[in-house]
């Protein structure tokens, strides 16, 4: 019997309703094929900005990694990365300390260790924070981590090192689909670190990602608002400047995993929030646009940047009228909203490769008015194993892993560090698709 990959089109899952959704399509619901953490050579978090590098995102941060040495294997490519020299560390379990728990009572040692160690290294200066990177295995282990990190710190006091923070990382597998999966909790680890301060009424943060927003027009709307200071994680070059964070009048989330952290600092440090989706329908786009502007007290004028993104589909649309899509969801947006706003668009998606949590059924059930016939394949199903791609009929695809089930047809990764938003997302992922087809021609 030939053994194919499992999927349901876009208007099965809709009939199902929210709650049946397939149990292929969700994770957690049998044994897993890990595809999109072994492309990317990480779990969890994977490429990019995954628990390790986002827990040193922090300016003057150093991180000891506590683990056997097979978890701490991926790290040596992050540690040949600009700017991660003398910033990992490592403290490894063996098979007693997995029995007995005892690795924990060396952090604090292990930790002056690395002090002493950077203090005799004249091209670094002493951290202002040690973050303690765990995995699993102290899940499995029941490790209160809160209470390690308060006991290192307590051990530095009286000592020239005094006044070094040190905060967990939990770089656990098993909490993906739980209340506080691994990135939701590193970005409530990090803002955790800031105290009140006076509130500055022309300050504001954007949290939810590691790398500067460059390119995006929000930028220009806040400063064409009045707002002199626009903050950003990835800008602070020092600690200090970080700090400064706290002084928001109010927190921009351009990444749902930020809510928590956006929701703690509302109620620990009185920052208010209000949520800038990732989203491809330009309409969608100014719809939020025009509801930051109310809260800013403002009309920002998009009406030039809005007509630049809808001339790029444009363009797009009148070279490849009938142009089909294969998405997969190592991609900077939601695989199911981007699958959607190609539909609107025109276009057409043939293939989506996603996990679909119940959060995203709404997308779904809309696709499936628009392009019924759509696959939605699983990444995580062990079934994946047999995807055989002669039965696509794409003609590009979006997303590392698509290119990976796809290997013969153009690909747009679409998952750099800087992240898309707003018009310029829609915009340069246009611009990419058009420039990667044209260049296939050649």
């Amino acid at each position: 019997m030939k053994r194919e990959a499992v999927f349901y089109t876009a208007k099965d899952v809709a009939e199902r309703g929210k709650q049946g959704i397939p149990d292929e399509l969700l994770s957690g619901k049998s044994l897993v094929y890990s595809s999109p953490a072994t492309l990317a050579y990480n779990s969890p978090g994977a490429e990019g900005f995954g628990v390790k590098r986002a827990g040193l995102s922090v300016p003057e941060s150093v991180m000891l990694i506590v683990a056997p040495g097979c978890c701490g294997r991926n790290t040596s490519l992050i540690s040949n990365m600009p700017g991660y020299k003398n910033r990992f560390f490592y403290l490894e379990m063996n098979e007693a300390d997995l029995v007995t728990g005892r690795h924990l009572t060396k952090v604090p040692g292990a930790i002056k260790e690395v002090l002493e160690f950077l203090k005799g290294t004249a091209s670094h200066k002493l951290p202002k924070v040690v973050m303690i990177c765990i995995t699993c295995v102290d899940a499995l282990l029941g490790t209160d981590m809160e209470r390690v990190c308060r006991k290192a710190e307590d051990s530095l006091k009286d000592s020239e090192f005094e006044g070094t923070r040190v905060r967990p990382c939990y770089m656990y597998a098993l909490t993906r689909e739980g209340r506080r999966p691994p990135m939701v909790h590193v970005r409530q680890t990090i803002y955790s670190l800031l105290e009140p301060m006076e509130k500055d009424p022309k300050s504001v943060n954007i949290i939810g990602g590691f790398a500067p927003l460059e390119n995006t027009e929000l930028l220009k709307y806040l400063k064409n608002a009045g707002i002199e200071n626009i903050r950003q994680i990835s800008t602070c070059d020092t600690y200090e400047e970080f700090l400064c964070m706290a002084k928001a009048n109010f927190n921009i989330v351009i990444n749902p995993e930020a809510r928590a952290c956006a929701e703690d600092m509302h109620n620990r440090l009185s920052i208010p929030y209000i949520e800038l989706t990732r989203v491809y329908g330009t309409d969608k786009i100014a719809a939020q646009y025009k509801a930051l502007a109310n809260v800013v007290g403002t009309v920002f004028e998009d009406e030039e940047d809005k007509a630049e993104a809808d001339g790029a589909i444009a363009r797009l649309k009148a070279e490849y009228p009938d142009l089909t899509f294969n998405i997969g969801e190592c991609v900077n947006g939601n695989p199911f909203e981007l699958a959607l706003s190609l539909a609107r668009m025109g276009f057409k998606v043939e293939e989506i490769y996603a996990t679909l949590a119940p959060e995203n059924y709404v997308f779904v059930k809309k696709l499936a008015e628009l392009s019924p016939s759509t696959k939605l394949y699983c990444n995580m199903e062990p079934t994946m194993l047999y995807y055989d791609i002669s039965n696509s009929k794409a003609d590009i695809t979006i997303g590392k892993d698509a290119g990976f089930y796809c290997p013969d047809i153009p690909n747009v990764s679409w998952n750099q560090d800087t992240e898309p938003l707003g018009y310029q997302g829609v915009r340069d992922l246009m611009n990419r698709v058009y420039d990667s087809l044209k260049e296939d021609r050649k």
